[in-house]
């Protein structure tokens, strides 16, 4: 099977595993006694409905319509793939859902309409107002599409936006200011070139000359060359933006242009191009998946080329992502009417001021890079910047209410920043930042369980994701079969089978290590080699001696049949007394840090808080500032019992070694994550002023039953347990993990190695 059928494979896998499709509907209010459903229907949902009888704009108060968006389509000009009909468009609208719901915590219902003819369609998604926030008009085509939207805009009371106009618009513009004020360039002056007159590009152009680009500096390139006066072939659209001017080809057009936007296809543009353009020229190569010219090419044409493209490879990725989610979000929290030019321009403005402030070490992390800063890299924010909902909305919201279009007005904006941090934890953007570290500095990993058909999926996605290099351990036929029945390309991945023959010697070097590390610590000579045919200890060697950068092992093995070899063979970091247990849980609420676990039993005040600092470092490296809450059964003293006694020192012993620490304890779960009980019982917590990100249990009994519970019962994803303090990554499967889970694991083995590296 080759790479792409593996991904073709692996895409249709994707949308029909489980409940086929990316999304579904979850209630949100109780509905699990007889009292609740006469509440959420008959008799009790009467009430509500005469209430909104008698006020319409109740629908707003007593219904999910303020925060629900329908992204809906004809399927007339999808992804690229052009006119594939509704049904085939499907896909891209659910898909599109979950960016709205990861990114803003927007509902949205897609919705595809076997209709072409315009007026039609028109009268369709009218009739939809009563349902929805917002309309988000996706993949139709030009010139139908501008003639929708604006009837649509004219004619409903609600936030409506065509994204494959505005959203490129709304990005690139922000990205071409920035870019403008590095070059030394005002975009009154500058002479634009723009390859392609579609929707995108037609949009583009209105954008930037609203922001201040002069008409007349701007030469537009079709299909069928420059868009001249003395063309007969143009739409309304295209007319817009004639030239004066004889007929040319890009070529021509593009010598001594300041800026080239291309909206077109790929490979359009050469080098030559390129080097004829003005000093410091901006280069904008946006069609996907192939550039007009790609990143490397314009770049060594001309040093001084500040250069974006649609993809996310390279720096300036200009990201539809960046606009949408935000800008309904803005729209919605003030029910705005419609979706103006006013707040077009605030959200570019959004964006290009956003840029130039310090980037969060999260974004630092996620992108691989010390130290990320404005400057011709980095013109646009990055996509898993976490400031975005913060940044972009309240300022769509604020400029909804300055020109007249909202319905509610925000009082405290203060606030309204707390609620929307408050609407997405942190875990989709803490797994996608590790996942984007990972891919930058690929790790070679080794699965102890291999014989093992989730492993083996793992190990592939592991491989395709570009994040490490799979070391396969176990029977190589048994491994080859499995693979062959499931249809893994086993050619991309390492196998080894420490008992063969043929790892004889290998087996022989390892032992002697082992046996030096050992051998005054109960192990003889002949144990030390055979021990070197069990996965876990073979596995731990090639990590020891640098054949290999992590361990993955115990789906198929006890616990301690794992962590042994790894403190026998790799051992602890010099600072570190005890090894620790973690498991991330990813909630609703942002991640949390659980420990320990999995390890120490009943650790003493000094263990704990070890373990405390061992936890609260690796929570830094991820990116998060730790909030620690050392729990017990007792509130700050409440209790004179020596367990609780035990936590509240372990927290003295803590804040001696690090005051700057967020730390506080002992207290109970449900004090520690209500701030008015603290600020009203304990005003002196550490505590009163943000939620605890990580827990910290008084032994590992209370630590394993919270994390099983807040899987099982409370919809949680636990990613563990990592194990902390050891010199060389080695991290431990739950039984029962998922493919999802391995392969989550795998992420944090190679960022663990990545900072052990450095270390």
């Amino acid at each position: 099977m080759t790479k792409e059928e593996m991904r073709r494979q692996e895409a249709l896998e994707y949308h029909a595993k489980g409940r086929a499709g990316k999304i579904q509907v979850i209630p949100t209010k109780e509905a699990k006694t007889q009292r609740d459903l006469s509440l959420a229907y008959s008799p009790g949902v009467a009430v509500p409905c005469m209430e909104i009888h008698k006020n319409p704009e109740d629908v707003y108060k007593y219904t999910a319509k303020g925060n629900l968006v329908a992204v809906i389509s004809n399927g007339t000009a999808v992804l690229g793939l052009g006119d594939i009909g509704p049904e085939a468009g499907k896909p891209v609208m659910e898909g599109k859902g979950v960016l709205f719901k990861i990114f803003a915590d927007i509902d949205v219902y897609d919705i595809e309409i076997n209709e072409k003819d315009p007026e039609k369609f028109i009268q369709i998604v009218k009739a939809l107002e009563p349902t929805f926030g917002g309309i988000n008009l996706e993949d139709i085509k030009a010139p139908e599409c501008f003639i929708i939207e604006k009837r649509l805009k004219e004619e409903m009371k609600i936030p409506l936006m065509h994204d494959d106009q505005h959203g490129t618009a709304i990005i690139s513009a922000a990205a071409l200011l920035n870019a403008l004020e590095i070059q030394g360039k005002e975009i009154g002056n500058v002479k634009l070139v723009v390859n392609g007159a579609g929707a995108a590009a037609i949009s583009c152009i209105r954008l930037y000359v609203a922001l201040g680009a002069k008409k007349e500096n701007i030469r537009v390139f079709d299909s069928k060359g420059l868009i001249h006066h003395n063309r007969t072939d143009l739409d309304e659209q295209k007319k817009e933006f004639i030239s004066i001017s004889e007929p040319m080809t890009l070529v021509e057009g593009i010598k001594n242009a300041d800026v080239f936007i291309g909206l077109s296809k790929g490979n359009t543009v050469s080098k030559e191009m390129v080097i004829s353009m003005a000093p410091n020229p901006i280069v904008f190569a946006m069609a996907n998946p192939d550039p007009e010219i790609t990143y490397e090419d314009a770049t060594s044409a001309r040093p001084d080329v500040i250069m974006g493209t649609g993809r996310s490879d390279y720096p300036n990725q200009i990201n539809n992502v960046l606009g949408f989610p935000y800008i309904f979000r803005g729209a919605l929290d003030v029910r705005a009417t419609t979706i103006n030019e006013e707040m077009k321009l605030a959200a570019v403005k959004a964006l290009a001021e956003l840029t130039k402030t310090a980037v969060p070490d999260i974004v630092n992390m996620a992108y691989n890079d010390q130290n990320i800063s404005f400057g011709p890299t980095y013109i646009i924010p990055k996509p898993l910047d976490p400031r975005l909902l913060s940044y972009v909305a309240p300022a769509v919201a604020k400029a909804a209410i300055a020109s007249g279009v909202a319905q509610t007005v925000i009082s405290n904006w203060d606030e309204y920043e707390v609620q929307l941090n408050k609407r997405l934890g942190l875990d989709n953007q803490l797994m996608r930042a590790i996942g984007n570290k990972a891919r930058k500095d690929p790790k070679r990993i080794v699965f102890a369980d291999a014989e093992n058909i989730k492993v083996l999926k793992a190990a592939q996605m592991v491989y395709e994701e570009g994040v490490g290099y799979p070391i396969l351990l176990g029977d190589e036929r048994r491994i080859i079969d499995l693979a062959e029945a499931n249809n893994i390309d086993m050619d991309i991945m390492q196998i080894i089978d420490p008992k063969v023959k043929s790892m004889d010697a290998t087996r022989d070097e390892f032992g002697e290590i082992y046996f030096a590390k050992r051998q005054r610590k109960g192990l003889n000579h002949y144990e030390a080699s055979k021990a070197m045919k069990e996965r876990s200890h073979f596995g731990c060697m090639l990590v020891e001696t640098g054949k290999a950068d992590a361990m993955i092992s115990g789906l198929s093995r006890k616990y301690s049949d794992t962590i042994r070899p790894a403190l026998e063979i790799i051992g602890v970091d010099d600072d570190v007394k005890k090894i620790a247990g973690m498991y991330i849980m990813l909630t609703k609420r942002g991640p949390l840090f659980l420990a320990d676990a999995t390890v120490n039993f009943n650790p003493t005040s000094e263990e704990l808080a070890d373990i405390t600092q061992l936890v609260a470092k690796e929570v830094r490296s991820f990116g998060i500032t730790p909030r620690v809450a050392m729990l017990s059964y007792s509130n700050f003293g409440s209790s004179p019992s020596p367990e609780a006694k035990l936590v509240a020192k372990a927290r003295e012993i803590v804040k001696q070694r690090e005051p700057n620490l967020v730390c506080d304890g002992e207290v109970q779960p449900i004090v520690a994550f209500d701030k008015e009980i603290l600020k009203e019982n304990y005003p002196f917590s550490e505590l009163v002023n943000g939620e605890p990100n990580v827990l910290i249990f008084p032994n590992l009994a209370s630590s394993n039953i919270a994390y099983n519970l807040l899987e099982q019962v409370g919809d949680a994803d636990a990613i563990g347990p990592i194990l902390l303090g050891l010199k060389k990554p080695v991290h431990i499967l739950q039984l029962g993990s998922s493919v999802r889970s391995i392969f989550n694991m795998a992420l944090i083995a190679v960022v663990d190695a990545q900072l052990k590296s450095k270390a």
